[in-house]
């Protein structure tokens, strides 16, 4: 059993996101779902983004609030901008068991960097092909492939937050995909020991 923290896209904790969640429950792992816009559930990507945009530094202030008295070897997992919670929290909270990171990534080198990845520490990313946001974000993926020998996946869906039941987006062949390797990499960690500290 694995313990995650994942963290929702810039349309909430929607039901999706929820349904998600609940699957790698079923698949035997303890997943928490911070809602870090705490019910609002904004009704476009756009709206999102703005929201995110008006919160600044709370949204982080939030993800850190939302794991502070979780256990320090949580495997950390994000949708899109709950991504970047997720890789800053892997990259920089001692203990980090692993990271799926779906529909974006972060550098790991630059000025957008958290900081270098930490050893040890085993990673997924999932995108979709056609997804104007991800494609910014691949040369990212490519790169923690190359510095953590992170797995990536490239799946044959055209839109952003192909992952989530919810959304219009939502692509069903694609997602379950995603979900098996998710859940194939969660169990794998069962056999995998903790890093020390």
């Amino acid at each position: 059993m694995a313990e995650v923290v994942l963290f929702h896209h810039a349309r909430g904790l929607t039901d999706g996101v929820r349904a998600f969640a609940d699957a790698l429950r079923s698949a035997g792992h303890v997943v928490h779902t911070p809602d870090l816009f705490e019910g609002v559930l904004p009704d476009s990507l756009d709206a999102g983004l703005a929201l995110i945009r008006e919160l600044g530094d709370e949204l982080d202030a939030r993800a850190d609030r939302a794991v502070a008295a979780l256990p320090a070897d949580l495997v950390y997992a994000g949708f899109s901008v709950g991504e970047a919670a997720a890789q800053r929290l892997a990259q920089t909270r001692a203990g980090a068991r692993g990271a799926l990171l779906y529909e974006s990534c972060i550098p790991v080198t630059g000025e957008w960097a958290f900081g270098p990845w930490p050893a040890g520490v085993p990673a997924q990313v999932h995108g979709a092909e056609g997804d104007e946001f991800f494609a910014e974000d691949l040369p990212a993926a490519r790169e923690l492939v190359e510095v953590a020998g992170a797995e990536l996946f490239l799946y044959p869906a055209a839109g952003h937050l192909f992952t989530d039941s919810s959304l219009p987006t939502y692509d069903a062949a694609a997602a379950a995909v995603v979900l098996e390797r998710s859940v194939a990499f969660l169990d794998g960690l069962e056999v995998m020991p903790i890093r020390p500290e």
